[in-house]
Protein backbone atom coordinates (compact mmCIF):
# COMPACT_ATOMS: atom_id res chain seq x y z
CA UNK A 1 0.00 0.00 0.00
CA UNK A 2 1.31 3.66 -0.93
CA UNK A 3 0.17 6.90 -1.21
CA UNK A 4 1.58 10.11 -1.87
CA UNK A 5 2.22 12.72 0.95
CA UNK A 6 0.89 16.02 1.01
CA UNK A 7 3.08 18.62 2.53
CA UNK A 8 0.69 18.51 5.40
CA UNK A 9 0.88 14.75 5.77
CA UNK A 10 4.67 14.79 5.28
CA UNK A 11 4.56 17.86 8.36
CA UNK A 12 2.42 15.78 10.72
CA UNK A 13 4.96 12.46 9.88
CA UNK A 14 8.30 14.57 10.85
CA UNK A 15 5.96 15.67 14.24
CA UNK A 16 4.73 12.04 14.93
CA UNK A 17 8.52 10.60 14.33
CA UNK A 18 10.32 13.12 16.51
CA UNK A 19 7.52 12.38 19.54
CA UNK A 20 7.92 9.03 19.61
CA UNK A 21 11.87 9.40 19.25
CA UNK A 22 11.56 12.05 22.37
CA UNK A 23 9.40 9.76 24.38
CA UNK A 24 12.22 6.87 23.88
CA UNK A 25 14.70 9.15 24.53
CA UNK A 26 12.76 10.80 28.10
CA UNK A 27 11.96 7.09 28.44
CA UNK A 28 15.58 6.07 28.51
CA UNK A 29 17.26 9.25 29.97
CA UNK A 30 17.98 7.96 33.24
CA UNK A 31 19.86 4.78 31.87
CA UNK A 32 21.25 6.76 29.05
CA UNK A 33 19.43 4.69 26.81
CA UNK A 34 18.86 6.05 23.45
CA UNK A 35 16.27 4.15 20.50
CA UNK A 36 19.27 2.75 18.35
CA UNK A 37 21.18 1.57 21.78
CA UNK A 38 21.35 -2.42 21.92
CA UNK A 39 20.49 -3.21 18.00
CA UNK A 40 23.11 -5.95 17.35
CA UNK A 41 20.96 -7.91 14.85
CA UNK A 42 21.79 -5.69 12.49
CA UNK A 43 20.18 -2.47 10.04
CA UNK A 44 16.53 -2.88 9.37
CA UNK A 45 16.13 -5.15 5.47
CA UNK A 46 13.71 -5.65 3.54
CA UNK A 47 12.85 -9.34 3.90
CA UNK A 48 12.21 -9.65 -0.17
CA UNK A 49 14.52 -6.96 -1.41
CA UNK A 50 17.40 -8.17 1.19
CA UNK A 51 18.21 -4.05 0.70
CA UNK A 52 18.55 -2.56 4.27
CA UNK A 53 16.53 0.65 4.96
CA UNK A 54 18.45 4.08 5.30
CA UNK A 55 18.06 7.32 6.72
CA UNK A 56 15.05 8.30 8.96
CA UNK A 57 13.43 4.88 8.11
CA UNK A 58 16.05 2.94 10.17
CA UNK A 59 15.76 4.85 12.87
CA UNK A 60 11.51 4.46 12.80
CA UNK A 61 12.28 0.53 12.67
CA UNK A 62 14.53 0.46 15.05
CA UNK A 63 12.27 2.45 17.46
CA UNK A 64 9.37 0.31 16.29
CA UNK A 65 11.13 -2.70 16.89
CA UNK A 66 12.54 -1.83 20.70
CA UNK A 67 8.98 -0.38 21.74
CA UNK A 68 7.24 -3.35 20.42
CA UNK A 69 9.95 -5.93 21.41
CA UNK A 70 10.77 -7.75 17.94
CA UNK A 71 13.85 -9.35 17.83
CA UNK A 72 13.71 -9.98 13.99
CA UNK A 73 15.47 -6.69 11.78
CA UNK A 74 13.28 -8.34 8.47
CA UNK A 75 10.82 -5.79 7.43
CA UNK A 76 8.22 -5.98 4.51
CA UNK A 77 5.09 -5.02 2.64
CA UNK A 78 1.85 -6.93 3.13
CA UNK A 79 2.41 -7.83 -0.32
CA UNK A 80 6.05 -8.69 -0.28
CA UNK A 81 4.95 -10.94 2.54
CA UNK A 82 2.50 -12.38 0.65
CA UNK A 83 4.99 -12.96 -2.61
CA UNK A 84 7.35 -14.35 -0.43
CA UNK A 85 4.37 -17.37 1.11
CA UNK A 86 4.08 -15.83 4.36
CA UNK A 87 1.02 -14.18 5.57
CA UNK A 88 0.15 -11.42 8.26
CA UNK A 89 -1.40 -12.61 11.39
CA UNK A 90 -4.91 -10.65 11.28
CA UNK A 91 -4.66 -7.66 13.64
CA UNK A 92 -1.34 -6.70 13.29
CA UNK A 93 -0.43 -3.31 12.97
CA UNK A 94 1.57 -2.06 10.63
CA UNK A 95 4.70 0.45 10.76
CA UNK A 96 4.81 3.16 8.44
CA UNK A 97 7.87 4.25 6.79
CA UNK A 98 8.51 6.87 3.50
CA UNK A 99 10.37 6.15 0.65
CA UNK A 100 11.07 9.29 -1.30
CA UNK A 101 11.53 8.75 -5.39
CA UNK A 102 13.52 11.31 -7.58
CA UNK A 103 11.00 12.58 -10.46
CA UNK A 104 12.81 14.15 -13.39
CA UNK A 105 11.19 17.81 -14.16
CA UNK A 106 12.01 20.67 -16.48
CA UNK A 107 14.42 23.74 -14.74
CA UNK A 108 16.74 26.20 -16.19
CA UNK A 109 20.13 27.28 -15.64
CA UNK A 110 19.79 30.65 -13.04
CA UNK A 111 22.41 32.38 -15.56
CA UNK A 112 22.36 31.05 -19.25
CA UNK A 113 18.63 30.15 -19.42
CA UNK A 114 19.83 26.81 -20.66
CA UNK A 115 17.58 23.86 -19.58
CA UNK A 116 18.93 21.05 -17.29
CA UNK A 117 18.34 18.06 -15.94
CA UNK A 118 16.43 18.34 -12.53
CA UNK A 119 14.38 16.35 -10.14
CA UNK A 120 12.17 16.91 -7.20
CA UNK A 121 11.49 14.72 -4.88
CA UNK A 122 7.82 12.86 -4.28
CA UNK A 123 7.59 10.81 -0.91
CA UNK A 124 5.11 7.72 -0.30
CA UNK A 125 4.24 6.11 2.23
CA UNK A 126 4.84 2.23 2.73
CA UNK A 127 2.85 0.18 5.43
CA UNK A 128 5.55 -2.67 6.51
CA UNK A 129 5.65 -5.49 8.73
CA UNK A 130 8.39 -7.07 10.82
CA UNK A 131 9.07 -10.80 9.96
CA UNK A 132 7.58 -11.54 13.90
CA UNK A 133 4.17 -10.66 13.13
CA UNK A 134 3.83 -12.87 9.88
CA UNK A 135 3.54 -16.82 9.85
CA UNK A 136 5.33 -18.75 7.01
CA UNK A 137 8.35 -17.90 6.75
CA UNK A 138 11.89 -18.52 8.39
CA UNK A 139 14.32 -16.13 9.48
CA UNK A 140 17.69 -16.75 7.65
CA UNK A 141 20.31 -17.63 9.83
CA UNK A 142 22.57 -14.56 11.15
CA UNK A 143 26.44 -15.26 12.22
CA UNK A 144 27.14 -12.33 14.73
CA UNK A 145 31.01 -11.68 15.37
CA UNK A 146 32.55 -13.26 18.22
CA UNK A 147 33.53 -10.95 21.35
CA UNK A 148 37.35 -11.45 21.60
CA UNK A 149 39.35 -8.60 19.73
CA UNK A 150 40.78 -7.27 17.32
CA UNK A 151 37.86 -7.97 14.29
CA UNK A 152 39.63 -8.57 11.07
CA UNK A 153 36.55 -7.41 9.01
CA UNK A 154 36.00 -4.32 11.11
CA UNK A 155 40.10 -3.61 11.08
CA UNK A 156 40.37 -3.38 7.59
CA UNK A 157 37.30 -1.30 6.81
CA UNK A 158 38.85 1.20 9.12
CA UNK A 159 42.14 1.13 7.61
CA UNK A 160 40.03 1.53 4.48
CA UNK A 161 38.58 5.12 5.26
CA UNK A 162 42.95 6.81 5.64
CA UNK A 163 41.68 8.23 8.91
CA UNK A 164 44.70 9.87 10.68
CA UNK A 165 44.35 7.51 14.06
CA UNK A 166 46.60 8.33 17.34
CA UNK A 167 46.38 6.67 20.54
CA UNK A 168 46.07 8.98 23.56
CA UNK A 169 43.91 9.76 26.53
CA UNK A 170 40.78 10.30 25.32
CA UNK A 171 38.62 9.72 22.18
CA UNK A 172 37.75 12.82 20.67
CA UNK A 173 38.11 14.16 16.83
CA UNK A 174 40.13 17.39 16.25
CA UNK A 175 39.13 18.90 13.17
CA UNK A 176 42.17 21.68 12.95
CA UNK A 177 44.57 18.73 13.25
CA UNK A 178 41.78 16.56 11.13
CA UNK A 179 43.21 13.66 13.03
CA UNK A 180 41.03 10.87 15.58
CA UNK A 181 42.65 10.04 19.07
CA UNK A 182 41.52 7.09 20.74
CA UNK A 183 42.53 5.72 24.31
CA UNK A 184 44.67 2.20 23.74
CA UNK A 185 42.41 -1.08 23.14
CA UNK A 186 43.51 -2.23 26.69
CA UNK A 187 42.27 0.80 28.93
CA UNK A 188 38.69 -0.68 26.98
CA UNK A 189 36.96 -2.57 29.85
CA UNK A 190 33.64 -5.06 29.79
CA UNK A 191 30.29 -4.88 31.66
CA UNK A 192 27.21 -6.25 32.14
CA UNK A 193 26.08 -5.43 28.79
CA UNK A 194 28.83 -4.86 26.52
CA UNK A 195 32.49 -6.51 26.11
CA UNK A 196 35.49 -4.04 25.69
CA UNK A 197 35.59 -4.96 22.16
CA UNK A 198 32.03 -3.45 21.74
CA UNK A 199 32.62 -0.39 23.36
CA UNK A 200 35.62 -0.15 21.27
CA UNK A 201 34.42 -0.05 18.21
CA UNK A 202 31.45 1.58 19.01
CA UNK A 203 33.79 4.47 19.84
CA UNK A 204 36.03 4.36 17.24
CA UNK A 205 32.80 4.39 14.75
CA UNK A 206 31.44 7.51 16.79
CA UNK A 207 34.98 9.62 16.03
CA UNK A 208 34.96 8.19 12.21
CA UNK A 209 31.69 9.61 11.68
CA UNK A 210 32.44 13.01 13.25
CA UNK A 211 35.68 12.49 10.97
CA UNK A 212 33.67 12.45 7.73
CA UNK A 213 32.04 16.09 8.44
CA UNK A 214 35.44 17.73 7.85
CA UNK A 215 35.56 20.60 4.97
CA UNK A 216 37.73 18.14 2.48
CA UNK A 217 35.30 15.58 3.04
CA UNK A 218 31.34 15.74 3.58
CA UNK A 219 31.64 19.99 5.25
CA UNK A 220 29.23 19.95 8.01
CA UNK A 221 30.04 22.34 10.93
CA UNK A 222 32.33 21.12 12.94
CA UNK A 223 33.57 24.83 14.87
CA UNK A 224 30.65 25.30 16.97
CA UNK A 225 31.38 25.12 20.99
CA UNK A 226 28.86 23.20 23.23
CA UNK A 227 25.92 24.04 24.42
CA UNK A 228 24.92 24.97 20.66
CA UNK A 229 22.03 24.13 18.65
CA UNK A 230 24.82 22.92 16.40
CA UNK A 231 27.15 21.11 18.68
CA UNK A 232 24.06 19.04 19.81
CA UNK A 233 23.38 18.33 16.21
CA UNK A 234 26.47 17.13 15.20
CA UNK A 235 26.85 14.66 18.51
CA UNK A 236 23.32 13.36 17.06
CA UNK A 237 25.09 12.54 13.83
CA UNK A 238 27.61 11.27 14.94
CA UNK A 239 25.76 8.88 17.73
CA UNK A 240 23.31 7.93 14.71
CA UNK A 241 26.22 7.12 12.36
CA UNK A 242 27.93 4.60 15.06
CA UNK A 243 24.36 3.55 15.72
CA UNK A 244 24.19 2.13 11.56
CA UNK A 245 28.15 0.96 11.55
CA UNK A 246 27.27 -0.97 14.79
CA UNK A 247 24.23 -2.71 12.97
CA UNK A 248 26.53 -3.00 9.69
CA UNK A 249 28.96 -4.59 11.20
CA UNK A 250 26.93 -6.79 13.85
CA UNK A 251 28.81 -4.84 16.82
CA UNK A 252 26.38 -4.56 19.55
CA UNK A 253 26.06 -0.48 20.46
CA UNK A 254 25.80 0.46 24.36
CA UNK A 255 24.87 3.83 26.12
CA UNK A 256 27.25 5.73 27.13
CA UNK A 257 27.70 7.68 30.29
CA UNK A 258 29.55 10.09 28.74
CA UNK A 259 26.25 11.10 26.43
CA UNK A 260 24.03 12.75 29.53
CA UNK A 261 25.71 15.92 28.94
CA UNK A 262 23.89 15.86 25.20
CA UNK A 263 20.51 14.04 26.03
CA UNK A 264 18.87 17.58 27.50
CA UNK A 265 20.36 19.29 24.46
CA UNK A 266 19.40 16.74 22.24
CA UNK A 267 16.13 16.91 23.77
CA UNK A 268 15.53 20.66 23.22
CA UNK A 269 16.91 20.21 20.03
CA UNK A 270 13.93 17.58 18.70
CA UNK A 271 11.15 19.11 20.27
CA UNK A 272 12.06 22.37 18.90
CA UNK A 273 12.28 21.29 15.52
CA UNK A 274 10.28 18.35 14.05
CA UNK A 275 12.48 18.20 11.06
CA UNK A 276 15.34 17.81 13.03
CA UNK A 277 15.63 14.14 13.58
CA UNK A 278 14.70 13.43 9.60
CA UNK A 279 18.13 15.93 9.03
CA UNK A 280 20.55 14.11 11.39
CA UNK A 281 19.26 10.63 10.55
CA UNK A 282 19.97 11.86 6.68
CA UNK A 283 23.04 13.41 7.83
CA UNK A 284 24.51 10.34 9.30
CA UNK A 285 23.21 7.94 6.54
CA UNK A 286 25.28 9.98 4.22
CA UNK A 287 28.71 9.67 6.63
CA UNK A 288 27.81 6.31 6.65
CA UNK A 289 27.50 5.76 2.96
CA UNK A 290 30.90 7.38 2.85
CA UNK A 291 33.03 5.76 4.76
CA UNK A 292 32.01 2.11 2.85
CA UNK A 293 32.31 3.32 -0.27
CA UNK A 294 35.86 4.54 0.30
Amino acid sequence: MTDVLSEATRLDLYQRVTDEIVRAIEAGAGKFIMPWHGMASGRPRNAYTGDAYRGINTLVLWAAARNRRFVSYHWATYRQWNDLGAQVRKGEKATMIVYYKKVPVKAEDANSGEPIEDYRLLARAYFVFNAAQVDGWEEPGVSLQSAVAPHEVIENFIAATGADIRFGESAAYWPARDCITVPHKGWFKGSDTSTATETYYSTMFHELIHWTGHWCRLARNLTTRFGTHDYAMEELIAELGAAYLCAEFFVLHIPRKDHAAYIGEWLEVLKGDKRAIFTAATKANEAVGWLLAN
